[in-house]
């Protein structure tokens, strides 16, 4: 079955209802330039509402290590992912499970990158748009993902309930991972567009 992550959640109602409607991942971002960008003090009052069995990713962009030390001291984040150039030692030092986002265009060589980011759980395969680190709602040519990567994949990128059953079928990823795709405007979760998300991802037979 494929995993959904529901990522920029910045409201205590958006949390609960991509919960109710089988959400398997939450993400927060901590990122200053993202519209959806969240302080430590709000996600650690958000991450109370969490229930248990489902995961918390946090989200950095070439944080320091100091920025991400400092969240964690607040946030009991399970997952951390970077958007970045962070290299693989800086975001192995954390002592968390880390997911490596690579933003994908042609000449990317995500065989390279799954091998140099051996020690991630998984390589979260964005499209690429010039100066924007992520949550775009652009999608990328999906064939330009290697069926023998060595990591499990995150499929993101402009995916919404109108593409992203195709997406399952197409890719097979581990799971899908929508912000922009379940909004009302950004920033803010739109229930019925977060449950049509998950019920196509669920409907697909792999």
């Amino acid at each position: 079955m494929t995993r959904i992550k529901i990522c920029g959640i910045t409201r205590e109602q958006d949390l609960l209802a991509a919960v109710a409607a089988g959400a398997d991942a939450l993400g927060f971002v901590f990122y200053d330039k993202s519209p959806r960008n969240i302080s430590e003090q709000r996600a650690a009052e958000l991450m109370r509402a969490v229930p248990p069995f489902v995961t918390s990713v946090g989200l950095f962009v070439d944080p320091t290590a100091e920025m991400v030390r400092e969240v964690l001291a607040q946030v009991p984040l399970d997952v951390l992912q970077f958007h970045g150039d962070e290299s693989p030692q800086f975001c192995a030092q954390f002592g968390r499970p880390y997911l490596k986002a690579i933003r994908v265009r042609p000449g990317v060589d995500l065989v390279e990158c799954a091998a140099r980011y051996a020690a991630a759980q998984g390589l979260l395969l964005d499209a690429y748009v010039q100066g924007v680190q992520g949550g775009t709602g652009k999608s990328f040519d999906w064939g330009l993902i290697p069926r023998d990567l060595s990591l499990p994949v995150i499929l993101s990128g402009g995916l919404h309930a109108g593409n992203v059953a195709q997406a399952v079928r197409t890719v097979r990823p581990h799971a899908v991972d929508v912000s922009s795709g379940v909004e009302a405007e950004k920033g803010i979760k739109d229930a019925a567009k977060v449950a049509a998300f998950i019920k196509e991802v669920k409907s697909v037979e792999l």
